[in-house]
């Protein structure tokens, strides 16, 4: 009888661990779960940011660009028109053409 009640309570003893490891793992499971969940997100955030940089950085560049397109234009028209100014100090005035008399 000291045998089966051994027995018994060898088993009794299993049991109890077994579920004592399968209540640990569980609890751990969910803790480990939002643990993850910012790390994901805070990945999102940051490829979402890096796309917006990379937007603004093109549209950055593009604006550029245009202002350089613009400030050369602007420069070319100053130059024609220095030179022409260049050029009527430069040249003598040519005489109006006599009136003909009849």
């Amino acid at each position: 009888m000291k045998k089966i009640f051994a027995v018994v309570m060898a088993v009794a003893f299993v049991f109890s661990v077994a579920g004592f490891a399968v209540a640990a793992e569980k609890a751990a499971a969910p803790a480990a779960a939002p643990a993850a969940a910012p790390a994901a997100e805070k990945k999102e955030a940051d490829k979402k940011a890096a796309a917006e940089k990379k937007e603004s950085d093109k549209k950055a560049e593009a604006e550029k660009k245009e202002a350089d397109k613009k400030a050369a234009a602007e420069k070319k028209e100053a130059d024609k028109k220095a030179a022409a100014e260049k050029k009527a100090k430069t040249e003598p005035a040519t005489p109006a053409a006599p009136a003909e008399k009849k």
